[in-house]
């Protein structure tokens, strides 16, 4: 039976085979835009029990299984299955969730390799050996693979878990009713307008997830102060981008600190939501995808942020995410409440990629 996935699965295939074909990995600006003279050279990729060695003075990658030699083939035909794979990817996933793509399967089944999409219990997409030409340094790290062809990835996921409760001052009781019986086609936006005209404002109150809140005292034991400001931003001001709710930050000022504070602890955030932290999860500061972040460009390009260019990392985090609103049924937010005498109302923080 053919394999059928989406875009973002397939695009982690083509990058395992747009590398090999390479042999190198390319560090990106920014912008996303590769620099020319760094770059890492690729001494393996180990996937699925297999390791992948490419060779430039032989042009061939080589395969081994246990430490044996299975299969040699030319570093073109890595080449040409990758660009086939991307025409493809383009060509038959047009509105299609899910799709095969019969000629790549057949070849990443030919090099042993099950699935476009090799399994993974932790954010590290594809593990690879890499040679830092600067330092002289080689070792194994994990990547994770986003790419740019499909629909917006998510960074931080949503979950009950990332519900923050603020306290509405300013309402009466009656509010409650009023406002929670808005279920227009957007009701959050119209809630909220709701309690902004009947003189509500919002406090905050605490993190519903006490290992959600930990975790993001380990970044700084004010971020969840400051993820309550980027909330209020969003569901308050209608502001999306992450780079823009720093700036309104910045100008709020709400714990009297210097601008570079909030850019600082926001781009921390985005980072460490990137390579491991994840709410419901007891983090210890450390990356699971500690090679950093490698990016599937809509024109073909591979290029990568690793976290020896962690500057360039956190700029593109930074620049290339917004929030977002999930479901409020599924979650249980942005529905007003009376607890202890006081009005609470809950709001989710998800992180979605422009």
């Amino acid at each position: 039976m053919a394999i059928e996935v989406n875009k973002g699965e397939w695009s982690e295939g083509y990058a395992f085979l747009k590398l090999l074909s390479d042999g190198k990995l390319y560090a990106a600006d920014e912008n996303k835009a590769r620099i020319r003279d760094k770059y890492f050279p690729i001494i393996r990729i180990l996937r699925e029990g297999h390791e992948y060695l490419p060779n430039a003075t032989s042009s061939n990658v080589d395969i081994y299984l246990n430490d044996v030699k299975i299969l040699t083939l030319p570093m073109d035909d890595f080449k040409a299955a990758a660009q086939d794979m991307f025409i493809d990817i383009g060509r038959l996933s047009k509105g299609k969730g899910s799709f095969a793509i019969p000629e790549a399967e057949k070849f990443l089944r030919q090099i042993g390799a099950t699935t476009p999409k090799a399994p993974s219990a932790d954010k590290a997409d594809l593990n690879v050996e890499i040679h830092d030409v600067q330092t002289g340094f080689q070792n194994i790290v994990g990547f994770s693979i986003k790419s740019d062809l499909g629909a917006a990835p998510t960074l931080l996921n949503p979950g009950k878990t990332t519900n923050f409760t603020f306290e509405v001052t300013g309402l009466s009781p009656s509010d409650i009713t009023d406002i929670n019986s808005i279920d227009s086609t957007k009701k959050i936006i119209d809630r909220m307008n709701a309690i902004d005209a009947a003189g509500g404002e919002l406090l905050f109150h605490s993190v519903d997830n006490k290992i959600f809140e930990e975790n993001l005292m380990m970044i700084d034991s004010q971020m969840p102060l400051i993820v309550a400001e980027m909330l209020k931003g969003f569901f308050c001001r209608r502001t999306t981008d992450c780079a823009v709710l720093a700036e309104e930050i910045v100008r709020i000022n709400p714990l009297n600190r210097r601008k570079d504070f909030y850019f600082h602890n926001i781009k921390e955030l985005l980072c460490a939501s990137a390579l491991g932290m994840k709410p419901a999860t007891e983090w210890d500061g450390d990356d699971e995808a500690n090679g950093g972040y490698i990016i599937v460009k809509t024109d073909g390009g591979v290029v990568a942020y690793h976290i020896a260019n962690r500057k360039f990392f956190k700029e593109y985090l930074l620049r290339e995410t917004r929030l977002d609103s999930p479901s409020t049924s599924r979650y249980g937010y942005c529905e007003l409440y009376n607890e202890g005498g006081k009005i609470f109302i809950k709001l989710n923080l998800q992180i979605r990629f422009n």
